[in-house]
């Protein structure tokens, strides 16, 4: 090191924000183990204290900053530069929005547009992100995603201490989520929760997820059925409880037995339907309740992507969904119950009974494999009652 310290005083963005991340995110040729090192010798304060690299700021803060050499500096620290956005592109991203204030913007995203991208993935929501600052002098940042191939409502912080704000939302389980859907066949029982723990499927890469009552992580998705297509398919609203990967479609797919229409990669060839149904994945982002750092819940609404839209209009299903029904479950949908208590799954006719302990790994076998029959039942269900309905 040469030279003299420098000095930054904290902004208001940065609140909260660790000592590391701050020099990540302001000073990025000066890299974590130098941090470290300065912290170790004292020679990194904050308002003349010494801070560690775990240590929180405050807005206002004044950080001395030890003097280190430009040349120093390994070149993996130097942000790349991002391509100028066409005036198309901005005009696109900016059309994507549905709601605006200083702390958050929602896009309704539409399918097939990636949330970041990826080796072959070159147009993605974070490659639109500049064109979304408006009066800001910094672009918005992502605090959740969504699948490429699913639309709807996604939430960007316009700041750092809204996203650190926002992301403690969703990961605090605060957020209240929910998804349409069409899938394939008649699903039964017409409300519940699924409770089916999830684990990455062997020979896939990681690329796909599967139920795993023994080793996957714990999974839960309410759902309820709001219309039906006789027995060919049926529109079903979710609410994920917890955030899986891919959670809702192996849900749909394996433990209901009716995979989301679209969606290959969980139902192949039968995931598709006949008729003039589009091919595109039929599931859409609905709404979205949070917390807002004004101390007013954020409550946002998307309206389906065309395809979904003229899919509606065909099978005739209504534009809006009722209100659910409070208290009323179906205990059957509830075929995984292996580490939720009792209390936290009313059943018709009442609430209440004594939490149960996690299963063992024989009780959680049996209990998948009992929801594998319900889902296979649920599956030639609508075959069974049209040869029923030809004989009378």
């Amino acid at each position: 090191m040469s030279g003299q310290p420098s000095y930054a005083v904290v902004a208001e963005d940065d609140d909260g924000i660790r000592v590391d991340r701050w020099f990540k995110r302001h000073r990025p040729d000066v890299t974590h183990a130098l941090v470290a090192r300065w912290a170790r010798t004292g020679a990194l304060t904050v308002d003349g204290h010494k801070v560690g690299p775990g240590d929180r700021l405050q807005a206002g803060q004044k950080i001395v900053i030890p003097a280190v050499e430009v040349a120093a500096a390994p070149a993996i620290w130097k942000k790349a530069e991002r391509r100028p956005l066409a005036d198309d592109e901005v005009d696109y991203a900016r059309s994507l929005v549905i709601h605006r204030d200083d702390a958050a913007l929602v896009l309704n995203k539409p399918p097939g547009l990636a949330t970041q991208g990826g080796t072959k993935t070159k147009t993605h929501v974070d490659g639109l992100l500049d064109a979304l600052a408006f009066d800001r002098p910094d672009r918005p940042r992502l605090v959740h995603r969504l699948d490429k191939d699913t639309s709807g409502v996604l939430l960007l912080a316009r700041s750092a201490s809204a996203a650190g704000y926002f992301s403690k939302a969703f990961s605090g389980r605060t957020a209240h989520k929910v998804y349409w859907a069409l899938v394939v066949g008649d699903p039964q029982p017409d409300a519940g929760l699924i409770n089916a723990p999830l684990a990455k499927m062997p020979g896939t890469g990681g690329e796909k997820m599967t139920i795993d009552a023994a080793n996957g992580q714990s999974a839960r998705t309410r759902y309820r059925v709001i219309e039906r297509a006789g027995t060919r398919a049926a529109w079903v609203e979710f609410e994920p409880l917890t955030g899986r990967t891919h959670q809702i479609r192996v849900h749909a797919a394996e433990a209901l037995g009716c995979p989301i229409v679209g969606d290959a990669k969980y139902g192949g060839i039968n995931a598709f339907l006949t008729g003039g149904i589009s091919r595109k994945m039929h599931l859409h982002a609905r709404s979205l309740t949070i917390d807002h750092p004004s101390g007013k819940p954020l409550e946002i609404t998307a309206e389906l992507p065309p395809h979904m839209a003229e899919t509606w209009a065909m099978l005739g299903f209504a534009k809006e969904a009722p209100p659910p029904e409070p208290g009323v479950w179906d205990p059957m949908a509830d075929t995984f119950g292996n580490d939720v208590p009792a209390t936290a799954r009313p059943a018709r006719g009442g609430r209440g009974g004594p939490a149960r302990a996690r299963p063992s790994a024989k009780e959680a076998g049996a209990e998948h494999a009992k929801a594998r029959r319900l889902a296979q039942r649920n599956s030639r269900r609508g075959a069974r009652r049209s040869q029923g309905k030809k004989k009378r």
